[in-house]
């Protein structure tokens, strides 16, 4: 998981750029804006289902405004959190998504105002999330301890 977290930092240069890039091919050339906004919002999807899961694992998602009886909680009572809250979260989401997400993969998805393929990719970002929650939890079960250890 940590290659994958490693691997993923790095789209957020390409959605800077893309959204920086946005005003002056608008304002400037009058071209490639919307296909510039497109390409963003993929990189936008993807890199936020990956930095979800990469602060959830390494204990930091959220960790700073959990109460102090929380932050205090024994390792048991964080699996059980995990258990009872990570794991149906994430395959309620892969559940109630699935048929919209395979629908938009199986015919390419375009996006609504360019029709540029490449909207099924933020759909898909959706199942990534919940994929790599669903990895991260049952590894943190299996192992007996949590990312903030017990």
């Amino acid at each position: 998981m940590k290659a994958i977290f490693r691997l993923a930092r790095w789209i957020v240069l390409p959605l800077a750029f893309l959204l920086c890039a946005q005003w002056p091919l608008r304002q400037w050339l009058g071209l490639w804006s919307r296909e510039a906004n497109d390409l963003a919002q993929i990189f936008f999807a993807l890199y936020a289902a990956v930095a979800v899961s990469a602060a959830s694992a390494a204990g930091l998602h959220l960790a700073a405004h959990q109460p102090a009886i929380a932050r205090a909680a024994n390792g048991a009572t964080r699996r059980m959190a995990l258990g009872l809250c990570v794991l149906p979260w994430a395959l309620f989401v892969v559940g109630v998504s699935a048929p919209n997400v395979w629908a938009s993969w199986v015919q390419l998805e375009k996006f609504p105002e360019t029709l540029y393929p490449g909207y099924f990719l933020i759909r898909g970002a959706a199942w990534l999330l919940a994929a790599l929650a669903l990895i991260d939890a049952g590894w943190q079960l299996l192992r007996g301890r949590t990312a903030r250890g017990a």
